[in-house]
């Protein structure tokens, strides 16, 4: 008897491990423009927010009715397929978020997401907030499969290069405030530029192109100043009671 519930036990475990592996070795994940259970593409803007969401998470995320990478288009099965489903009664709405592979094996079901707002676009947005904090529990991170391999190889046919030693120029900059805003904001495209959207979704900053490249002027909530990428970082600085701030951003795009 307990041999044999070892061994269930060791079976289930496996399993587990097998499922989040499955999701782990997946970078790309793929939404409906539509779900079934609503009229219209984007109805309350469902599908975009449920986007939102897996990026939040770490997934490359597109439409199912987007343009591809090619290593996508020409096998489907390396990308996870995202959908909503509802079960909404007569008092509350209900959603779950449901993540499958592409044979329609269903690797995820959160918990579910509930609201008794009567407001239809509010409901669901509400009820998919508190599905999506569930996500969390998958831990998902990007194994990169073969990519490993092959930046490896890479690594090692990549002759060594002689190190040149740049002289360090000393400049003394201005004090500045240095500040980090935690919250994930969503680029979206608009005319010579972008706007900043938060999960709510509320528009926080929109951003200006200049002539230079991934420098923008930006403003937004009283604040004017500049946007720029340095490194792999983007920064908003303005000035607040005659004193440089720079806020950091976490912006995907």
């Amino acid at each position: 008897m307990k041999k044999t519930l070892l061994a269930f036990t060791l079976m289930f475990a496996v399993g587990a491990f097998a499922q989040e592996k499955t999701i782990n070795d997946h970078k790309y994940l793929i939404v409906p423009r539509k779900f079934e259970f609503l009229r219209e593409p984007n109805k309350y803007n469902m599908n975009e927010l449920t986007k939102m969401v897996f990026e939040k998470y770490g997934f490359t995320v597109f439409y199912d009715d987007q343009k591809l990478p090619d290593e996508l288009a020409l096998d489907r099965c390396k990308a996870l397929y995202g959908d909503l489903l509802n079960d909404s009664g007569m008092l509350a709405t209900n959603v779950y978020i449901q993540i499958k592979d592409c044979n329609g094996k269903v690797l995820y079901k959160s918990e579910r997401g509930n609201s008794k707002t009567k407001d239809y676009k509010k409901a669901y947005t509400e009820a998919l907030r508190e599905a999506s904090h569930s996500l969390v529990s998958l831990n998902y991170q990007y194994s990169g499969g073969n990519d490993i391999v092959l930046k490896a190889n890479e690594l090692k046919s990549t002759p060594k290069q002689e190190q040149v030693t740049t002289p360090v120029v000393s400049v003394q900059a201005p004090e500045t405030l240095s500040v980090i805003n935690g919250n994930q904001l969503f680029a979206q495209p608009i005319t010579n530029g972008y706007q900043l959207v938060d999960m709510t979704p509320k528009v926080v900053l929109k951003m200006y192109k200049t002539s230079q490249p991934d420098n923008y002027t930006a403003q937004g909530d009283g604040k004017n100043g500049v946007v720029f990428k340095k490194g792999n970082e983007w920064f908003f600085e303005y000035y607040k009671d005659d004193k440089l701030v720079s806020e950091k951003l976490n912006i995907k795009f």
